[in-house]
């Protein structure tokens, strides 16, 4: 398998492809996830990659995989993120 792509790497790619400096490059992705950080809790999407959205978990029933013993575990918020349908067709190809 191969090695997960560094924020460097994509950095340097896209600064090849785009024509600016790897600095530059950098700049834009830490801008972009600071944006979505800020705007995850109204839906942050990346065009033909996928949205961030918050969704509301309910309180439930679990069980402590070591003792068997029930537990109760409290309702949260979670984020989530969906993957575009352009994504997952490039991806994995058509079905």
């Amino acid at each position: 398998m191969a090695k997960a792509m560094t924020k460097s790497r994509i950095a340097d790619m896209l600064a090849t492809r785009v024509g600016v400096t790897k600095k530059t490059a950098g700049q834009f992705l830490d801008e972009l996830a600071k944006l979505a950080y800020k705007e995850a809790k109204n839906t942050f999407t990346l065009p033909g990659i996928g949205k961030l959205v918050l969704s509301n978990r309910k309180a439930r029933m679990g069980r402590n995989p070591q003792t068997g013993e029930p537990i109760k575990i409290p309702a949260r918020r979670v984020v989530r993120f969906r993957v575009a349908k352009a994504a997952k067709d490039a991806i994995l190809g058509k079905r």
